[in-house]
């Protein structure tokens, strides 16, 4: 099955607070952000967006540059129902992060929670970082979350990789400068317990 086809298939199967990755708000990534310092008018995209709450979140807070990506056509539009008349104020698009349309240098922050660990080749996670070093401004904002290493196997029945901050940080190597990273225990819908590591970096300003 291709990796649209079984997203698809995830969201249009089960209700958006039923996935695995389901928060009600997602705290640390909102914390993160809120550390950068970026103002209200950066460029934000939250890549693997999904029906995530985090772009109501940060449209709450007053963000106006918001866009969020996804495989899935059926996650974006949950997401759009959801929000009704201000998902007009959310740029939407439907692509895989490592060939999807995005501009040079458009983007002061760059978010992923749970896209990047499913890239369990390393021609995917060359081409997913080199989409990072074209679409991030110099001196921007990098917030990727993975499994860690004592996290899942597999997740929606999808093997995945697990790293470490520093396995995660030296993926994208030298031109990001690790500023922060931390562990979280996300609470499944189901009641499990998965373990997540947070990494913020800075792509370098040259």
């Amino acid at each position: 099955m291709q990796p649209k086809q079984h997203w698809e298939n995830v969201y249009t199967s089960k209700s958006a607070d039923a996935v695995s990755w389901y928060q009600e708000h997602a705290e640390n990534s909102l914390s993160l952000i809120a550390q950068t310092g970026v103002p209200e008018s950066a460029s934000i995209i939250d890549v693997g967006g999904g029906t995530s709450t985090l772009v109501d979140d940060l449209l709450d807070k007053g963000y106006t540059a918001l866009t969020v990506l996804d495989l899935s056509a059926s996650a974006l539009l949950a997401s759009q129902k959801r929000l009704a008349q201000r998902a007009t104020l959310v740029r939407w698009i439907e692509a895989n992060v490592t060939d999807a349309p995005l501009g040079i240098h458009q983007y002061d922050v760059w978010h992923d929670r749970a896209v990047f660990h499913f890239l369990t080749r390393a021609e995917e996670r060359h081409a997913y970082v080199a989409a990072v070093m074209r679409a991030v401004k110099p001196g921007g904002h990098v917030i990727v979350s993975t499994f860690a290493e004592d996290g899942p196997l597999q997740c929606s029945g999808l093997p995945v990789m697990r790293y470490s901050a520093e396995t995660l940080h030296a993926a994208f190597g030298n031109p990001f400068t690790l500023v922060q990273h931390e562990k979280d225990d996300h609470l499944t819908p189901s009641g499990n317990v998965q373990k997540f590591i947070y990494c913020y970096c800075r792509k370098t300003a040259s």
